[in-house]
């Protein structure tokens, strides 16, 4: 490695982590990429091989550059003819980040070492930090950012998975054999109405379900379409709204009757995370608690083919959305789980006979609460906190994590969903592209200004293994 190259440790190489690993490579630095299940490149997202599973987002706007808005669209139409209007595949997509990841190795010889394994502890200290592996390998480096993703869904309440038939629950939709050995004769109750529930449906559907399904959720919301052509185009707002809660959803409602409630949401993207940092936090709570489920149908939306197929199911009625909560589930007698509800305004009772409950009420971000080892030993260390919602870890404006006692710590980033807190609007493909290039451009910056100030740490530290490679 030339000395005078910044290095950094991403953990996490699935759409986050690897676009930044991208940038920063682009900006001169060393990354060493760690990436414990998933394909480089891919992450949950985008493994999956299966073509009836496509984005939510036109191609158009999937570049994975702000500043080259139809690069994604381009490597699409010269490799298959993909049009920029259309929804190609998750696979698709995963294609297209595994070869900007492989592109830009080959530009940056010797300056990007991956590990398939699992960070199990990362050591932060004033003049720099160690990632440990579950291999015991340590790697020195300037920085460490977190690319963690989505955490795994709670237990929904009402759930014991201890008391549950073996096989009977599925805590994470998208594990291995979530779908295998059903029979036609069975149902399978979905807990949970949104993008993840379309997904599983989906998926039960390509593999020759053909018992009944139930998704049921406390509104029993569907996420929308989108347009089954793209509608005529609207220059988002000039500036940021200022009215906020009930006001701001009447101008939300009067531009929605003049221009469609589509292009009416879409003029905010802009602005979203600005008005999110702008609002007081009991202005975010009382969002979260009273707008945040139909903010998220109307905001992440189906693509039309998609939608139509969701419709099909239901008209065929081996798809039924309930509106409710769960009152009782035990053990069948005969096997499977016996599931009572009440359905949400009507109070009455239902139920049935089940052999799966699939749990995709979504991914959670209260840290307190998750399983993941390297999450729970950061905070316990001190080195990490909740944010003030419990959607994700605390970062500052810049993505730097907070610590216990409120200290923005420049050695441990966090990007992606985990920074929801902080910017709300940062699961999509959009938003987190602009973050990756603003931390890679952030972190170049830091370290030029470092090396001009000659206060640059000499790396690598001693006892620390450095990557394998001809420059590390």
């Amino acid at each position: 490695m030339h000395r005078s190259a910044g290095r950094a440790v991403i953990i996490g190489a699935g759409f986050s982590g690897t676009l930044l690993a991208v940038n920063l490579l682009r900006q001169g630095f060393s990354v060493g990429l760690v990436e414990r299940s998933h394909a480089f490149g891919r992450g949950i997202a985008y493994s999956t091989s299966h073509p009836d599973l496509l984005l939510n987002v036109r191609a158009s706007n999937m570049s994975a550059f702000p500043d080259d808005a139809t690069h994604f669209s381009r490597w699409l139409g010269a490799r298959d003819g993909g049009a920029p209007q259309g929804f190609a595949s998750r696979a698709e997509y995963g294609d297209y980040l595994a070869a900007l990841l492989e592109e830009a190795e080959r530009s940056a010889v010797g300056r990007l070492a991956t590990y398939r394994s699992a960070a199990v502890d990362v050591d932060i200290a004033a003049d720099g930090t160690q990632v440990m592996l579950d291999d015991g390998t340590l790697i020195g480096a300037d920085v460490v950012i977190l690319a963690v993703g989505n955490l795994s869904p709670h237990d929904p309440p009402g759930i014991d998975p201890t008391m549950m038939p073996p096989g009977s629950y599925v805590k994470d939709p998208w594990a291995a054999g979530a779908g295998e050995g059903l029979s036609d004769g069975q149902a399978v109750l979905v807990m949970g109405t949104g993008l993840s529930m379309v997904d599983t449906v989906l998926m039960l559907d390509a593999r020759g379900f053909r018992g009944r399904i139930v998704a049921l959720s406390r509104r029993g919301l569907l996420p929308l379409a989108h347009a089954a052509e793209p509608g005529p185009q609207h220059a988002p707002l000039a500036e940021r709204p200022r009215d906020t809660g009930a006001a701001l959803l009447r101008s939300v409602r009067r531009r929605a009757a003049e221009i469609g409630w589509r292009a009416a949401v879409d003029e905010l993207r802009p602005h979203t995370q600005a008005m999110w940092i702008a609002a007081s936090r009991v202005e975010q709570a009382r969002f979260l608690r009273h707008v945040r489920p139909w903010w998220d149908i109307h905001r992440h939306r189906l693509a039309p083919r998609i939608a139509d197929r969701i419709a099909a199911l239901r008209g065929a009625g081996r798809l039924e959305v309930v509106a409710g909560r769960l009152t009782g589930v035990s053990a069948h007698p005969q096997g499977g789980i016996s599931i009572e509800w009440r359905e949400r305004g009507s109070g009455r009772t239902g139920g049935g006979r089940f052999g799966r409950v699939v749990n995709c009420t979504g991914p959670r971000g209260d840290i307190v609460q998750a399983k993941e080892p390297l999450l729970r030993l950061l905070l316990a260390a001190g080195h990490i906190r909740p944010d003030p919602h419990g959607l994700g870890i605390d970062v500052n404006a810049a993505g730097e994590a907070i610590d216990a006692r409120g200290r923005a710590n420049p050695r441990l980033f966090v990007l992606g969903p985990m920074t929801r807190g902080a910017f709300w609007e940062i699961v999509a493909v959009p938003d987190i592209r602009q973050q990756s290039a603003a931390v890679a451009h952030l972190l170049s910056k830091r370290h030029h200004e470092s090396l001009q100030q000659h206060v640059r740490p000499d790396w690598p530290v001693e006892g620390v293994a450095a990557p394998a490679g001809p420059e590390w």
